[in-house]
């Protein structure tokens, strides 16, 4: 590069080789499409812009409305090849993304083509000249039917058999045989449907570019004693920003003075405020609901979990699901087989003395029309745009319509236990007294775990803590390793351990001993707190289990899921208890990480869809080879964000049932979609013949079905979570 940029320099001295000073080099940009209402319009930008020297790779997703290119021009020349499609690009901003803005252009030219068409319609039946008429509907024709022609040259020129290339055939058709009222007509409603169509689908694709604002464009940062306002951007890490009561956090950090609740649903759809201190970390996009807090960035406006969660989405929408590639393939193979069958009904018939040419010509332009396959093609890709899109909304990421197909097929869920189903945390679950009090066992306890770092040890010393149970003085601490602790508190030596440290101080168990071997069979772990004399008493620690658990597991039953497993490394007795309290169906114990591998492959054998959750990288092994891999808690960790095939946000499994509904839901409206175009489509075909279709309705059919699919799959939007 530096060999080039010192080449053009020595021969570009003078003010007239300025221009060629810069080097070519490649840049990659992302392009907002306006006015694609079609995946073949998609095709015909993509041909077109292939044609260009300067593009070096060019991919255009009508479910985005995106198109993504590296080229070494600039961006005017890009957007300017764009337009001569017929189409309108505007770039997306590197730093903050925005929606396309209005442009009611192609609305005041429907009106005046209506209009215009209407003034003919009316003149023909009265003492107008016919010759007045005819020009009323020619420059209706002009008007509403200038973009589609030029989008048709374009097409043409790079081989796609467009509905522009239909249209404009079947409109220049019904010119030629003096049918100009048909031409105007078919022109007018061609041009309303494309641009309802294309109103519609920009709802569904914004619904993600809504989360783009989320987050404020501007943070209060602290400067010493002074708040200074700054562009996200111009922030960085290791910066405090203060963010007021009722305002919206701009960026990633951890909380390092003040408390508050802080709203995380648009981040992790969570329905309840939580509770925030210093150490906490929060996310940009969340809103901060009562103190004041400061804030030390931790990421970068462009690497926040709300900009993360955005690039997936987009990502996950631009990847085609296998009934949308199916359905894309079936209207490549379908519309040139009917284009070539309305040129045999235009010459065939008639030259077998069959009937008159203009009859038969008029029929073949019907053929034109019924051949656009636009509600088929859009049946599939604005239903998961929606899906994904409203999923995003309430905190599951979903990572592309393959996944959202799977997850609306799946039979059967196998949950990992430890961290999924319970807290992952070890909690006080019960305690059992020999003769002293709670108060004075708590307080032995207390003192005798305080300072362990065990996980054990530290569920017992916060439970005493929320009891308020006040410490002991306590000397000669002295850790048993694999047993348990001991000190001195007052005169006498106590000691906090299990069974085996008990057994090995010979102390008497008594009636206490079948409790304890109860309780362990129930999965608890137990301490047991006394001198080596007598048992003051025991204490059963387990993981408990979450009440969003216990709800999720209910929701997938009433989203009928009804085979529920669970997978855990824990014993027969812990399994059995979380199983008992949880409701799942089966369960696995005892299993090491490659056995859970064995297990997913099992229940597949056995004719189950299986969809596997789980809480992080130790469940990955079986969160790839299930069907489904499903991770809970992506907010915290971007390894769970970049690894499963969905992620739920939050820690929880509250949206997992959400999540479900959601997909089956999907499937439902695509299979409708689908089956609704080729009705339609099937039944103007048959109408062709018997005389009963008109030009006019024939395009009504088509750019009606299309309009119908869109808003019956913008009905995914509107389902709660």
């Amino acid at each position: 590069m530096n060999e080039d940029i010192e080449n053009k320099d020595s021969c570009c001295s003078d003010k007239s080789c300025e221009s060629n000073k810069e080097p070519k080099f490649s840049r990659k940009s992302d392009f907002l499409i306006g006015g694609m209402d079609c995946s073949s319009c998609a095709l015909t930008i993509e041909n077109h812009m292939k044609t260009l020297p300067s593009i070096k790779s060019v991919s255009v997703n009508f479910s985005t409305g995106k198109m993504i290119a590296e080229y070494d021009n600039s961006v005017e020349e890009i957007i300017k090849e764009v337009s001569k499609s017929g189409y309108k690009a505007t770039l997306v901003s590197s730093k903050r993304k925005s929606a396309q803005k209005k442009d009611n252009s192609g609305t005041n030219l429907i009106i005046l083509s209506g209009v215009l068409l209407l003034f003919g319609f009316l003149g023909s039946y009265t003492n107008v000249s016919p010759n007045f008429t005819i020009l009323l509907y020619a420059i209706s024709i002009i008007i509403g039917g200038y973009k589609p022609a030029r989008s048709t040259y374009y097409a043409v020129k790079s081989r796609s058999l467009d509905m522009n290339v239909l249209m404009t055939a079947a409109v220049l058709g019904a010119v030629a045989i003096g049918e100009w009222l048909e031409g105007a007509t078919v022109v007018w409603l061609f041009a309303l449907g494309n641009v309802l169509q294309t109103k519609s689908i920009e709802k569904t694709r914004n619904s993600i570019r809504g989360l783009i604002d989320l987050a404020p464009p501007e943070a209060f940062v602290k400067n010493g004693q002074e708040l200074v306002r700054k562009p996200v951007e111009e922030i960085s890490v290791g910066d405090v920003i203060v963010v007021k009561p009722g305002d919206k956090i701009p960026l990633d950090g951890l909380v390092i003075g003040g408390e508050s609740s802080v709203n995380q649903a648009p981040i992790t759809g969570e329905s309840i405020p939580v509770d925030k201190h210093p150490g906490d970390g929060v996310y940009a996009g969340t809103i901060n609901e009562q103190g004041s807090l400061e804030i030390e960035v931790t990421k970068l406006v462009d690497d926040t979990t709300i900009s993360k969660i955005i690039h997936l989405v987009e990502e996950a929408q631009e990847q085609k699901a296998p009934t949308e590639a199916f359905v894309d393939k079936f209207a490549r193979i379908y519309t040139p087989i009917v284009f070539v069958l309305a040129l045999v009904v235009m010459v065939l018939p008639p030259l077998a003395g069959i009937g008159s040419w203009g009859g038969w010509f008029y029929k073949g332009l019907e053929l034109l029309v019924v051949a656009c396959p636009c509600a088929l093609v859009i049946s599939t890709p604005v239903a998961i745009v929606s899906a994904i899109g409203n999923a995003a909304k309430n905190g599951v990421l979903i990572k592309g319509g393959a996944y959202l197909e799977i997850a609306g097929r799946i039979s059967m869920i196998a949950f990992d236990k430890t961290g999924t189903l319970t807290e992952g945390k070890p909690k006080v679950a019960q305690v059992v007294l020999t003769g002293s009090s709670e108060e004075e066992l708590l307080a032995i306890a207390q003192t005798l775990e305080e300072y362990s770092t065990h996980p054990i040890a530290k569920a017992v010393a916060q439970y005493a803590k929320d009891k308020d149970v006040p410490v002991s003085h306590g000397d000669k601490f002295r850790n048993i390793v694999g047993k348990g602790v001991s000190a001195i508190i007052g005169d006498s030596e106590y000691f906090a351990g299990n069974l085996k440290l008990f057994e090995e101080l010979n102390t008497s168990l008594g009636e206490l001993g079948s409790r304890i071997l109860s309780l362990q069979q129930e999965g608890n772990t137990i301490v047991i707190v006394g001198t080596k004399e007598k048992i003051l008493g025991v204490i059963a620690v387990a993981d408990a289990i979450r009440d969003t658990s216990v709800k999720a597991l209910k929701g997938l039953q009433a989203a009928n899921v009804n085979q529920v497993v669970m997978l855990t490394g824990d014993n027969e007795g812990t399994a059995k208890k979380v199983a008992t309290i949880t409701g799942v169906n089966r369960y696995f114990a005892e299993l090491l990480p490659e056995d859970k591998v064995k297990t997913i492959k099992q229940l597949q054998e056995e004719g189950n869809l299986v969809a596997m959750v789980g809480d992080g990288i130790n469940d990955a092994p079986a969160l790839a080879t299930a069907n489904l891999g499903i991770a809970m808690g992506g907010a915290g960790t971007d390894m769970v964000m970049e690894t499963a095939d969905i992620v739920l946000m939050a820690d929880n499994l509250e949206k997992l049932p959400h999540t479900v509904k959601l997909s089956r839901k999907a499937i439902r409206i695509i299979k409708q979609n689908i089956w609704f175009s080729l009705i339609v489509k099937g039944l103007a075909l048959m109408l062709i013949f018997p005389d009963l279709l008109t030009l006019w309705i024939a395009v009504i059919s088509d750019t009606g079905a299309a309009l119908i699919v869109i808003l019956n799959s913008m009905r995914l939007l509107k389902v709660k979570g």
